[in-house]
């Protein structure tokens, strides 16, 4: 591989970007999460944030073997598309880890008070679904929400793609009755398992790698202020953030 082509995907190139982004005001708020996080957490969402990027990582392995184990040009064996073939399969690789790499570094990693570096959210997340079966309607009101706002959305669509079964339509709006995520596909569905841990109902102790991700969703809505309403009909599946102050 030329190294005009391994620039192209160094981690240099992943996190620059736009400078420190103001947020607005959103609902009443807290400085830091209602509780503290249980170590059990933090090592479950490590190991979904390692498995969601072991596919693409596992794949540029595979495209760099294929170059190491291309025929010799001496030999006379050389394939002339054979290069570019593994390139490209190197390249798709790398573009979508680097997208769920950055999309998992705001989504899990923003703190209050933190600038935000990069891509805007909403951007981040219509980089996520690149080319995946799932539409993503990252509408303008709440790309208008603070970036905490905006990281419980994040969150809301990694829920929403767990309903969703990896095919369908995810739809993140903000209005008077809050902060909202609309799942639609023919087998929408969230397991009573994952609807207790996103109102914190779980015990900590019993979370799996799947219900994790919708236990911090319900800690990070606890921590703006909200609780997460749940409802559900054929097809599709709406989660709302609705401020406790109301």
């Amino acid at each position: 591989m030329s190294r005009q082509g391994i620039d192209r995907f160094s981690l240099r190139s992943v996190f620059a970007g736009v400078a420190d982004q103001a947020s607005l005001a959103l609902q009443p708020r807290r400085a830091a999460l209602a509780r503290p996080l249980d170590m059990r957490v933090l090592e479950l969402l490590t190991a979904r944030l390692c498995h969601e990027l072991s596919g693409p990582i596992a794949a540029i392995n595979n495209g760099v073997e294929l170059l190491a184990d291309e025929p010799a040009a001496e030999t006379g064996g050389e394939d002339p598309n054979f290069a570019q073939s593994a390139l490209a399969v190197v390249g798709d690789s790398a573009h979508r880890a680097a997208n769920r790499l950055q999309f998992y570094r705001f989504a899990y990693g923003f703190g209050r008070g933190g600038g935000m570096v990069g891509s805007s959210p909403g951007d981040l997340a219509r980089l996520l679904f690149e080319g995946t079966r799932i539409i993503c309607d990252y509408a303008e009101s709440t790309r208008a929400l603070p970036l905490d706002g905006q990281k419980l959305a994040c969150n809301l669509l990694l829920v929403g793609t767990e309903a969703l079964s990896g095919r369908g339509t995810l739809a993140l709006t903000d209005g008077p009755a809050g902060l909202n995520l609309k799942a639609t596909g023919e087998t929408a569905a969230l397991p009573p398992e994952t609807s207790a841990a996103l109102v914190l109902a779980t015990p900590v102790e019993a979370l799996s790698s799947r219900t994790v991700q919708a236990y911090f969703t319900g800690l990070l809505a606890e921590a703006l202020g909200c609780r997460l309403i749940r409802a559900a009909e054929p097809g599709q599946i709406r989660l709302t953030a609705v401020s406790l102050a109301d």
